[in-house]
């Protein structure tokens, strides 16, 4: 077992770094300034990836630049979530238009009201989803 330091300084935690590029060592530094809210953001986001803040800040800009990783607003959540609860939806209703086609190809009835039901939550369904994806478009689009 390892012995603790023997000033009792507190050993800071394995951070990962980047990895080095096959173009030799980087030499070329930029100076990025934040005010102490955003430094608390950008700080706590390379804590929850184990890295230190300048290698965090420094791969997190390489795979925008190279558009890797689109940056995403906050509040596209919300869209993503819609885009999400959809297609759950879109997947509920494509297993009932199964079951009433096995009905129908056995030479059974399928009530009207089930058949009616089931295309009015189609049709919803597909509207949200293509309403949602406008709504990511739009937003890609006014960004690029």
């Amino acid at each position: 077992m390892a012995e603790p330091p023997a000033d009792g300084a507190r050993q800071r935690p394995a951070t990962r770094r980047r990895e080095r590029e096959a173009g030799g060592a980087r030499e070329t530094r930029i100076k990025v300034s934040y005010n102490d809210d955003e430094h608390a953001i950008v700080k706590a986001a390379a804590e929850r990836d184990r890295q230190a803040t300048a290698s965090w800040i420094g791969r997190v800009a390489l795979v925008v630049a190279e558009e890797i990783v689109v940056p995403t607003p906050v509040n596209a959540k919300a869209v993503v979530g819609e885009l999400i609860e959809a297609r759950k939806q879109l997947k509920r209703i494509g297993v009932n238009y199964n079951q009433i086609a096995k009905v129908l190809n056995s030479e059974g009835e399928v009530p009207g009201p089930q058949m009616i039901a089931v295309h009015e939550a189609l049709v919803s369904a597909i509207c949200r989803l293509d309403e949602a994806t406008l709504q990511v478009m739009r937003e890609r689009k006014e960004r690029g």
